[in-house]
This record gives C-alpha cells, sequence and structure tokens, in this order.
C-alpha cells in the first residue's frame, strides 16, 4: 500500500498538521510502509519523500511524477488540521477519486467544523452545551444581547478554527470589541458562550474496523486562562490520564463521546472536549482531525491502552482501506 499523509493546509494550523504529519510518517516508514507527504498549500500541493525531496503534485489526476514513473496513492491519511482536511473539502475531493482516507465524510467534517451548527446537533442529542450568541459582525444590538444574556466572563470564538485559534476570554464588555475583532480575523461568525466553570476534559473515540473504542479521557489543567495554544503546545498544561473523574461521570462522558461519534457519523480517530460543571458534562468542541503531535492528547490517551502507535495508525490505514 502506497500511503500519503495530506498535511499543512489553508489555516493557522498549518505547521501543527505538519508536526502531527511527521510522526504518522515516522511510525509508518519504520515499519515498512510505503509512505510519502502530501503538502498542501493555497499556492500548490507537492509530495515529499523520506529523502527530503519535494515534487510536484497534479491535483486534477492525483498523481506525480517519480523519475520517469507516475505514481498515485492508496490511501490518504488525513493529517489537515483546519481546511481543507476538517472542514470536508479534501474528503468531497477524495470521494470524487473514489480513494479512501482515514476521516470522516465531508459532511459529518463541515458538520463539526463548524462550532455553531456542530453545538446545535449536540442539543438535539440532548448533551449539554454552554449559553451562547452568535453573531457576523459587533453590532450595538448583538452586543446588549451577550450583556444580558451571556454575562461575564465569556468566551469569544471564531465559529470555524482550531488549536484555540481566534479563541478569547473576556472579562468585561469593554474586552468584547477587540476580541470579536481577533476572532473575526480567523473566520466570518464568532460564537460567544458563556463561560463555564469546572474541569476540561478531552475524550478520544476511534474507529478500527467494526470496532468503536472510547479511550481513556484526559483531564485538563493549566494555569492559563484557558486551554490555549501556549497550553496545548508549549507545555503550560497538565495533562491527567486516565482522568480521575468519579465512575458515574466517567459513564456519562463515554457514553455522551460516543453518541456523538455515531449520531453525527464520525470516523477514524476525533477528540471530543468537555467541561464538567457540578459533575454534568457540557460539550465544547468535536475534532474530527485531532493532533498528533509529541504534545498532543490523542497519542497520550492510546499510549494509556499499552498499544504502539502504529497500531492506531495502521488500523486506520486497514479502516479506510477496507471501506473501498
Amino acid at each position: 500500500m502506497r500511503v500519503g499523509i495530506a498535511c499543512g493546509g489553508y489555516s493557522s494550523e498549518a505547521e501543527i498538521s505538519k508536526k502531527s504529519a511527521t510522526i504518522v510518517f515516522e511510525q509508518l516508514h519504520n515499519n515498512g510502509i510505503e509512505v510519502y507527504y502530501l503538502f498542501i498549500s493555497s499556492s500548490a500541493w507537492t509530495v515529499g519523500d523520506a529523502s527530503g525531496a519535494k515534487m510536484p503534485f497534479d491535483t486534477a489526476s492525483f498523481q506525480w511524477k517519480e523519475g520517469d514513473q507516475f505514481k498515485h496513492f492508496d490511501v490518504i491519511f488525513n493529517a489537515v488540521h483546519g481546511p481543507p482536511g476538517e472542514d470536508g473539502d479534501l474528503a468531497k475531493k477524495l470521494a470524487q477519486l473514489g480513494l479512501p482516507h482515514t476521516s470522516c465524510g465531508p459532511d459529518a467534517a463541515a458538520l463539526t467544523y463548524n462550532k455553531i451548527n456542530c453545538l446545535k446537533a449536540a442539543k438535539e442529542l440532548g448533551i449539554p452545551t454552554a449559553k451562547s450568541v452568535t453573531l457576523t459582525a459587533p453590532t450595538a444590538t448583538v452586543m446588549d444581547r451577550i450583556v444580558a444574556e451571556i454575562g461575564f466572563p465569556c468566551f469569544v470564538k471564531a465559529n470555524q478554527a482550531g488549536s484555540s485559534y481566534g479563541v478569547y476570554r473576556v472579562g468585561a464588555a469593554a474586552e468584547l470589541p477587540s476580541a470579536i475583532a481577533g476572532a473575526l480575523e480567523e473566520d466570518q461568525q464568532v460564537l460567544v458562550e458563556q463561560a463555564l466553570i469546572g474541569r476540561e476534559c478531552s475524550v478520544g473515540v476511534v474507529q478500527l474496523l467494526d470496532k468503536i473504542e472510547v479511550l481513556p479521557i484526559t483531564e485538563i489543567k493549566t494555569a492559563e486562562a484557558f486551554f490555549t495554544y501556549q497550553a496545548k503546545y508549549e507545555g503550560k498544561a497538565e495533562e491527567i490520564t486516565p482522568a480521575e473523574f468519579t465512575p458515574e461521570v466517567t459513564k456519562t462522558l463515554s457514553e455522551h463521546a460516543l453518541l456523538l461519534f455515531k449520531a453525527l457519523k464520525l470516523e477514524g480517530v476525533v477528540r471530543i472536549d468537555f467541561i464538567v460543571v457540578d459533575n454534568i458534562p457540557f460539550l465544547l468542541e468535536i475534532n474530527s482531525v485531532p493532533g498528533l503531535t509529541a504534545a498532543s492528547i490523542i497519542p497520550q490517551q492510546w499510549g494509556c491502552t499499552q498499544r504502539p502507535l502504529f497500531e492506531l495508525f495502521h488500523g486506520m490505514l486497514q479502516t479506510a482501506l477496507n471501506k473501498k
């Protein structure tokens, strides 16, 4: 099997995506799999091999030329955080080509990447979420609604962004305009949520062939105002896996994560973030292409199961090929 690890993308998460891809590449390459990088950017798509060489990639035929030979991929490992990997665009293109990949389909990806629509779907499933207001511009009317309905502190979030880009914790009305302006730099829609005070955690769910498994839960403790980019990737957070919740809370978190995975037709490996308030889990967001760097949560959770990381990545590829 010839594997292409799609990475990069069109968002602020491009460099993190490449770090995730490096972990996957090393695991597959070191275990004898023929693997290449598929670097995606707004200017060009290129293919990279173990030597570091980069070759032009034809997005129409989905092939590239290596020497005198044209090559194609048998399966794509999607490691693109943000568009086009996490918003469904890549999945749509691969479906048109009949090329299997490790993440969910275009509709599920588009839904979960859109925080507003994802939270609406969760509410319809009976899963608690924080009170929220959505906006596309900071009008006087919407600012009054935020003060009256949401209050402070609150979170201002770019609707479609990841890795805590475009996310601000706001403590007073005077801070709202700059936070909203920052979020609007990442996306045209903004979600303003009530700041819930509780224990933040991440639940990994993975499907390998016909088995869906909830991984050991991670609790996130940070001295930052919230789980910022620095907390995630620069060691400014304590991540406890498995989390020390009561059996009842652990059961509820696992049930909610499993329900979301199945009902929203997710595939591959996903990370679902909650905050537990008075033993009640509230959904924060769903990541359909979660980070796989050395600092990321999914590899930590998989490691707690005492299985090698290669088994996860190879299993995801086998599952993708099995669907073809």
